[in-house]
């Protein structure tokens, strides 16, 4: 029997305590890595509470982060944070996304760079700040979309940014590769997570009717392909795009 063994690994997940991030985290953490979630601080304590009741749920072995994508200062903090707590940082799954969709014609440009800042930028500060604490022969994750691929009407930000993800995680595997990281990019179709159960009732209909196995995706089903990435089944898989959409598109 083969099985997936990730015990004495460290891992975060930005993005972590809900929908796919929850359930990549769990993944991990049942695999047998410690778990770092890492949450964004809102002036209600919101996602703090999140994140919080999602660890509780997880047990030992793991913790609740906070960390601005955006800034890379309080990323540095954070990741110091892992490390002094886990001893290392093995495992990066750049999680963390947001949703300001609108038409282009329509598209302010506050939409525009909120999504961009979070969605593209943010992973490329996860990143920056990851490379140089990551343990040799470490992994990077990184969520992209459908939507980088095909373009969804409304989406011209998050289409942008996802598709921008792909291209950044071409580029790092090359870079990394020398120390045997590997970089990765899983890019779902649509997933009745929180964020995917905002897509209007008609647009999801007409998605459905695109979809080969005809039904939507589950969130452990995205979390099994990034514990794959994440693993040393892949050891040979760089700088690759994994589609998990249910034969929508690839």
């Amino acid at each position: 029997m083969i099985t997936i063994d990730l015990s004495g690994k460290a891992a975060l997940v930005t993005g972590g305590g809900q929908g796919l991030g929850l359930a990549t985290a769990t993944r991990l953490h049942q695999a047998g890595a410690s778990v770092a979630i890492n949450y964004f601080r809102d002036g209600e304590g919101i996602n703090q509470g999140i994140a919080d009741k999602s660890v509780a749920s997880l047990g030992d072995r793991a913790l609740a982060v906070e960390g601005d994508v955006r800034n890379r200062e309080s990323l540095a903090a954070m990741f110091d944070s892992v490390v002094g707590e886990f001893g290392s940082i093995d495992i990066v799954v750049n999680n963390a996304a947001i949703l300001s969709d609108r038409s282009f014609l329509k598209m302010e440009d506050s939409d525009w760079a909120a999504v961009i800042d979070t969605n593209l930028t943010g992973v490329f500060n996860v990143c920056k700040e990851a490379a140089s604490r990551l343990s040799d022969g470490g992994r990077i994750v990184n969520m992209a979309s459908i939507s980088g691929f095909v373009g969804f009407f409304g989406q011209a930000n998050y289409s942008a940014a996802k598709a921008g993800v792909v291209g950044l995680t071409k580029v790092l595997s090359k870079e990394l590769a020398r120390r045997n990281i590997t970089v990765n990019a899983v890019a779902p179709g649509v997933v009745l997570t929180e964020m995917g159960k905002t897509i209007p009732d008609d647009a999801r209909t007409e998605m459905l009717k695109q979809i080969p196995l005809n039904r939507f995706g589950e969130p452990g089903e995205i979390a099994d392909t990034v514990l794959y990435l994440s693993s040393p089944l892949a050891s040979y898989v760089t700088g690759q795009t994994i589609h998990v959409n249910g034969g929508w598109f690839g």
